[in-house]
């Protein structure tokens, strides 16, 4: 059976039909494509589980140090007893084979309890993931902390990705030290070469306001503050959590609203000294 599709030829722009397991052009007969794998689940009952007739499993995922294609045995019926208790043990085990899958079975569940107590999406998490066994992978784990790695492989990608999250807040959900952190960062920067800028003040300034509760016009001059900052060169060198919380400040009280120093530099987690200043250099 034959249908047409929307697209059109990359070669003609002929109309393309699907036969079969091919893909066609109807003008000048170029194969697009073919494919004779069908991804989808196998649908089919079993006697022993009509629960969940699929046959497929948990997709793939880079969070997982066997990229989640280990099996599990499970516990319904006959595996209660102690004998199927020492094969789930013994089977455990031998899903780990080396000290290098431990260390990474160790950093990936740090990463993947770091992605919960920050918030952060699945995408940083596989990000994260990666560059933690990129890094173990060029030997910078030796001598260094695993939990410094895990830290500082999710601040990278969160940089990476454009998501406003600051060191403090990085070390503080985290189980390494902030000197643990640092030098495991500089690592990564050094010898992965991560495409990483300064973050921009502005990036911060949604979550600020959403935190104080501000309106969107407190938002809005927050934003053209912060880039006054930055045209201006005094963001150069500086927090950006700090910049952005000074730019907030200074639109709070040109719109009216009640924010104080105390206020705006707690939910950047910087002092009030460094809101101030910024704020009295974008007043002057």
């Amino acid at each position: 059976m034959s249908t047409t599709r929307s697209t059109g030829c990359p070669e003609c722009d002929g109309r393309l039909t699907a036969d079969g397991d091919e893909t066609v052009c109807s003008s000048c007969g170029l194969i697009v494509s073919t494919d004779r794998l069908d991804r989808g689940p196998e649908w089919r009952s079993f006697d022993d589980d009509d629960r969940n007739p699929a046959r497929c499993g948990a997709p793939l995922t880079r969070s997982r140090h066997d990229r989640g294609l280990s099996t599990e045995i499970g516990r319904s019926g006959r595996g209660k007893s102690r004998k199927w208790s020492r094969l789930r043990r013994q089977h455990r085990r031998t899903q780990i084979r080396s000290k290098r899958e431990r260390n990474q079975v160790y950093g990936f569940t740090e990463i993947r309890r770091l992605m919960g107590a920050l918030s952060l999406p699945d995408r940083i998490r596989d990000q994260s993931c990666a560059l933690f066994k990129s890094a173990q992978g060029e030997d910078l784990l030796r001598g260094r902390s695993i939990e410094g790695f895990a830290s500082a492989a999710v601040y990278a990608a969160c940089r990476v990705a454009g998501i406003s999250r600051t060191t403090a807040e990085i070390v503080d959900a985290a189980k390494a030290t902030a000197d643990e952190h640092q030098a495991a960062y500089d690592a990564l920067n050094r010898e992965l070469g991560l495409p990483v800028a300064a973050a921009d003040p502005a990036e911060f300034l949604a979550r600020f306001v959403s935190e104080l509760d501000l309106g969107q016009a407190v938002r809005r001059r927050a934003r053209d503050l912060a880039e006054e900052a930055v045209e201006s060169g005094h963001a150069n060198g500086r927090n950006p959590g700090g910049v952005a919380a000074g730019a907030l400040y200074l639109a709070a009280k040109q719109e009216g609203t009640a924010v104080t120093q105390d206020e705006a530099a707690a939910v950047a987690d910087v002092t009030a000294v460094t809101v101030r200043t910024t704020y009295q250099a974008l007043r002057d």
